[in-house]
């Protein structure tokens, strides 16, 4: 699915020029889950950025399914993010003055569903993450947990083929982000969606397909 050949990634501050990632070469084939591991700063969250074009690398290439993505102009690039990939972080990012509802139909909104037609499959995707009774209710009067599995419903609303997740289960205890992580597993098991787990935990990486870790903007198998 996913093809990433010789990825570099600077940043300039006060005339110098940072080098994130140092020429990451990268294949995630469909349906597995992958974990990526390292200490903060070393450049995992950018890499998820450029694999799920939220950004554009200084040089390299990032092929999906066989296409190269940044061949794509910017609003091509947006239409692709919406179809193809879900986010996930470690701040929900969820609107605070709209309800969960609200907040999960939005990428049906922006393809244009109809309000009625997003809002029944936002109901019903809440309704499969347990949420039933938390469609009417806004963020600040959810749990953590709560939280995060509307952001994941949101994310995965519009069905992409890949789901990027950073840091998902950081700000939640360790029962809730076990629980969270599950609902990505099962995501990737039961309905083949690959995802990529940017995160500190260890208990959790260990359940991925397989562990890459993140050492001075470079990949090293675990």
């Amino acid at each position: 699915m996913i093809n990433a050949t010789n990825l570099h990634k600077s940043f300039h501050l006060n005339n110098t020029s940072i080098e994130v990632l140092k020429g990451i070469n990268l294949k995630i084939p469909s349906g597995e889950m992958l974990a990526i591991v390292g200490a903060s700063g070393v450049g995992k969250s950018t890499l998820l950025h450029l694999i799920g074009a939220l950004d554009r690398p200084t040089s390299g290439i990032v092929e999906f399914n066989g296409e190269r993505i940044f061949d794509q102009s910017d609003s091509q690039l947006a239409k692709f993010r919406n179809i193809h990939v879900g986010f996930v972080f470690q701040f929900h990012h969820l609107l605070p003055e709209f309800t969960a509802v609200e907040n999960v139909r939005l990428p049906s909104l922006i393809m244009g569903e109809s309000t009625d037609a997003a809002t029944s499959h936002a109901i019903d995707t809440l309704k499969t993450f347990g949420l039933g009774h938390r469609l009417s209710h806004r963020p600040g009067e959810l749990s953590g947990g709560e939280q995060q599995r509307v952001a994941i419903a949101r994310a995965i609303l519009n069905k992409p083929d890949l789901v990027l997740a950073d840091e998902p289960t950081g700000n939640l205890d360790t029962q809730t982000g076990q629980d969270v992580f599950q609902l990505l597993r099962t995501l990737n098991q039961k309905q083949g969606t690959t995802v990529v787990l940017v995160t500190h935990n260890e208990s959790l990486s260990v359940q991925a397909d397989r562990i890459l870790r993140m050492v001075d903007g470079q990949l090293e198998d675990e």
